[in-house]
């Protein structure tokens, strides 16, 4: 379980607190316990508060929040909302089939910071490219999309195996020999969103 915003900041400001206290009393450290003191303080404490500090942005790095915070990405949040069930990502996104506070990470794990050292490596250069890099005009996945997603969810469940259309392919799509996307083409299509009609939600 994270530990509260509160709860870290406080930690924060005793770890701040603390190194203050080494550094401007170092008679301090003469004694043992004072040398415990400093060890804690500048070595354990930082250490405890940079591991939770990543842990927690890590866990933000999973929020639909946090994908649609680049503008460029916007586009493609908007067709989380496109009131046409034949758009792939809005039919699940408005039928809760993912999880809405993280949509994008759901069905792109392969892609993210939490995915193999490959995602990991490319995550971070999509931090370096939004704040320091060039945009491209147009983003393509760096490889086919993987039937493995869909399947993450999808596979063993009812409605999907004793469809009609998916018996005769199934060990296909298993295999990613058929990719999902051949059927279910109509995907974010997040530059040709002019003029659509989006959902409301209707808050309770």
């Amino acid at each position: 379980m994270p530990l509260p915003i509160a709860g870290f900041a406080a930690l924060v400001v005793a770890t701040i607190a603390l190194i203050a206290l080494v550094v401007l009393r170092p008679s301090l450290v003469a004694a043992r316990g004072g040398k415990i003191l400093a060890f804690v303080a500048l070595f354990f404490l930082p250490l405890l508060v940079t591991g939770l500090g990543t842990a927690a942005q890590m866990e933000h790095s999973k929020s639909t929040r946090f994908c649609l915070s680049c503008h460029v990405m916007e586009p493609y949040g908007r067709s989380l909302l496109v009131d046409d069930p034949a758009y792939l990502p809005a039919r699940h996104y408005q039928n809760n089939r993912v999880p809405r506070e993280a949509a994008c990470f759901t069905c792109h794990t392969n892609y993210t910071l939490f995915g193999d050292y490959k995602a990991k490596l490319r995550g971070l250069r999509h931090v370096y490219v939004n704040y320091l890099g060039t945009i491209p005009k147009q983003i393509k996945l760096y490889e086919p999309y993987n039937n493995r997603e869909c399947l993450h969810c999808h596979g063993g469940a009812r409605a999907f195996e004793e469809n009609e259309v998916h018996r005769p392919v199934r060990a296909e799509l298993g295999k990613n020999a058929t990719s999902c996307l051949e059927c279910h083409d109509k995907v974010h299509n997040a530059h040709g969103l002019a003029g659509v009609k989006l959902w409301q939600e209707e808050k309770p």
